[in-house]
């Protein structure tokens, strides 16, 4: 025992010789610096100088496969390596189908599918995909589709016998919210692609060596828990989110490359004087911020001197890390920024309560937003509150497609509804109700909402999306919510139990809502979220070349 501490001690005092923090001073380029901070002080090193952090910001996955249940705007034409790839496929997936009456189906298109799985990915985690029918085809719209199981691969090695990394399945996505001018050979499924194994991060050290592989992860199980760091080899530590960082992985890696390797007590008070200075003065305090963090509770002296600082990024930085940290001392300065109607960082100010903070303050002050004038402060609360899985937002899954989540603690009424992850419509200060005289209708004429003044229901027409001379009426309130499951829900369900519906899609309710809204047939503020941003990532990997 005796000889391996005096090996560690001699491997801490290498490292202290002559070496400097990884990022220690201002960014390369900053010429203005406080003339207090320009000088390079030696802290010592981090694990960040000594090894690579692998970690992909998003993988590139992609497949080819069918869209199928379209009404004969798909495409009989496949290219013969995709064809053969299909085959194959559907043979396995599908073995008492006609293989070739599928593809060649004017029902079914072929179409690529494209994602990005997100960074420290875990197992059945989920993220959208675009499907995009094939340049060149007959087919002229994915609308009503519906994508059928993809086997999803790192983009590049589609036709290579590689390991599947993902599945994407669900109903196509088309926005059509600001008109029909909409792309229809390209949609999107929302939360429709599912990752199949989970992503370990692993360290790299630059240069091989066990003692230090060793002293690396006792460093980090000693600081966030036993069996967070599996050192596997002398050059690669495997490591594992910690529970309090479960929905900050991207923190807990910057923690981890910013954790020093020597820990004594002279240089850690140094460190944090430093650390603490930084953060008061310089302009990059998120590595100030992070550093402190990473030092852990001896930092939460010197913090809490922050939290009375003038200047309102400090105070909020010097909150949340001591929240991180496990103490409640910045709760009190993260809910008065959450609270402050001048503030810039009020939702940065109840992220941070919501992760770190106990369950029932962070719900109490969650709760109270939902109140504020601030609409965008509203839906961040609402965000929290379901995060929280808290009682003030009731959830229903609808058809089996998408969530109706509904908020009474709020007197201004708003629709929300998502355009990327899962899908979901939102109505905050439920119930809401429609007027009495309303006559809305989708831009096919397929759909129709209506209640002539003094109709005691509003009456929902739909026309068989496949068989036009046959139409469906049903009756309902004129509760928004209950207009939506009519609407929506599937026209199977004739037990006299649950909803009976007309089985329209998500897509194309969002677009009657906003239609509504706009009307004035309900007296509530439309928003919608962004879509995702894969066409943008593609786009760019076609200028690119990457």
């Amino acid at each position: 025992m005796y000889i391996r501490q005096r090996k560690i001690i001699r491997v801490i005092s290498i490292l202290l010789i002559g070496s400097c923090i990884a990022g220690c001073g201002e960014p390369a380029g900053t010429t203005d610096k406080p003339k207090e901070l320009a000088p390079k002080i030696d802290l010592g090193t981090t694990i960040g100088a000594m090894a690579e952090v692998f970690l992909f910001d998003a993988i590139p996955v992609e497949s080819y496969n069918l869209v199928g249940g379209l009404n004969g705007t798909g495409s009989v034409e496949c290219p013969p390596q995709i064809r053969t790839y299909l085959e194959k496929y559907i043979m396995r997936k599908l073995p008492n189908q006609n293989v070739e009456k599928v593809i060649s189906s004017r029902n079914t298109a072929v179409v690529s599918v494209y994602g990005l799985m997100p960074a420290a990915v875990s197992k059945n985690q989920y993220f959208d995909v675009r499907v995009a029918a094939l340049p060149g085809t007959q087919t002229t719209s994915l609308e009503g589709g519906w994508l059928y199981g993809a086997e999803l691969k790192v983009a590049g090695s589609f036709g290579i016998t590689t390991k599947v990394v993902a599945t994407a399945e669900g109903p196509v996505f088309i926005d059509t919210i600001n008109g029909s001018a909409t792309n229809k050979k390209v949609g999107y499924i929302l939360a429709g692609g599912r990752v199949l194994n989970e992503y370990k991060i692993s360290l790299a050290l630059r240069q091989p060596d066990y003692k230090i592989a060793s002293l690396i992860r006792n460093l980090l199980n000693e600081r966030f828990g036993n069996d967070v760091a599996r050192a596997v080899s002398p050059s690669q530590i495997e490591l594992r989110v910690p529970a309090e960082y479960r929905e900050q992985k991207r923190r807990f890696i910057s923690i981890v490359k910013a954790t020093y390797l020597a820990q004594t007590q002279e240089v850690t008070k140094k460190r944090i004087s430093t650390f603490v200075r930084k953060l008061a003065a310089s302009k990059d305090k998120e590595q100030s911020e992070i550093a402190l963090e990473a030092i852990g509770n001896k930092s939460l002296g010197k913090l809490a001197a922050l939290l009375n600082s003038s200047n309102e990024q400090v105070r909020l930085r010097a909150a949340r890390c001591m929240l991180n940290l496990g103490s409640d001392q910045g709760l009190k300065t993260l809910r008065k920024i959450a609270m402050d109607k001048k503030s810039s960082y009020r939702v940065e100010a109840l992220e941070a309560i919501t992760t770190a903070a106990n369950r029932n303050e962070a719900a109490a002050i969650s709760r109270r937003l939902l109140r504020d004038e601030d609409f965008d402060i509203r839906l961040a609360a609402y965000e929290s509150l379901r995060k929280l899985d808290n009682i003030a937002v009731t959830q229903k899954l609808i058809a089996g497609n998408f969530y109706l989540e509904q908020i009474a603690q709020t007197k201004r009424k708003a629709i929300f509804v998502s355009r990327s992850g899962q899908p979901r419509i939102v109505l905050f200060g439920a119930p809401i109700y429609c007027k009495d005289n309303i006559f809305v209708q989708s831009a096919d004429g397929n759909i129709t909402i209506n209640a002539p003044a003094g109709q005691k229901y509003v009456s929902i027409i739909r026309k068989h999306p496949k068989r036009p001379n046959i139409t469906v009426q049903l009756r309902s309130s004129f509760e928004l919510g209950d207009i939506i499951q009519t609407l929506c829900e599937e026209p199977l369900k004739k037990t006299g139990r649950g909803h009976l519906g007309l089985n329209v899609s998500y897509a194309d309710m969002i677009t009657l809502l906003k239609q509504m809204s706009d009307k004035g047939a309900v007296q509530a503020e439309f928003r919608a979220g962004p879509l995702p941003k894969i066409g943008l990532i593609i786009k760019k990997r076609q200028t690119t070349g990457r």
